[in-house]
């Protein structure tokens, strides 16, 4: 219990339990019909996303990286990502099928890791999966802020929600490929055991 006192109250562990805490929040304000709240949306999940930084670099600066820590910083990145793109699913800003391929890939990586661990092996984070989650970040702020806004200085507008939805498009394919990655790099560890131990 001391242990576990300690982990809830170093400053990584709180920095990743307020970006849980913002939830609420973001989905609270996205509205279709409000340019202003659903800018803020955008703003407070900007500060969750600059969060997921922010506790792992003080973690590894302050010697804090905890077992907690390693348990709520992947689950706060999930569920502010699944809880935003579900929500955004019934407010008809992102297509069903898209969501249920993202999550669907995201478990199975999950169960993979899980095995892989439970096996002694070690897979790496591939570049391809570290895209995947800057393209995310950006589909995701664009279909946030939603609305059409003027371009400064071109005379041109953005539509943010056509901009988003490509953007989503283009980074589930991304993390497709991504977790392709991760079941090629767990078979070939995996063989290569297999064959240590032959």
């Amino acid at each position: 219990m001391p242990t576990l006192r300690r982990e809830l109250t170093n400053v990584p562990n709180l920095v990743t339990m307020s970006r849980v805490v913002l939830i609420p929040f973001v989905l609270l304000l996205i509205d279709n019909f409000s340019p202003l709240r659903s800018f803020i949306a955008s703003l407070l999940y900007l500060i969750s996303a600059a969060g997921d930084g922010l506790d792992g670099y003080l973690a590894r600066k302050r010697g804090e990286v905890s077992t907690l820590g390693k348990f709520l910083d992947p689950l706060a990145d999930k569920l502010t990502v699944t809880a935003v793109l579900v929500y955004m699913v019934a407010l008809s800003r992102v297509k069903p099928w898209v969501v249920v391929v993202i999550i669907a890939r995201d478990l199975a990586v999950n169960g993979l890791r899980s095995v892989a661990s439970a096996q002694g092996l070690v897979i790496s984070a591939s570049d391809s999966g570290k895209i995947k989650t800057a393209l995310q970040l950006v589909a995701v702020m664009m279909l946030l802020i939603y609305f059409r806004y003027p371009v400064l200085g071109t005379g041109r507008t953005i539509d943010y929600r056509v901009a988003g939805e490509n953007v989503l498009y283009v980074s589930t394919v991304v993390s497709l490929f991504s977790m392709i990655q991760y079941m090629r790099s767990f078979l070939s560890a995996a063989l290569t055991e297999a064959r240590a131990k032959a």
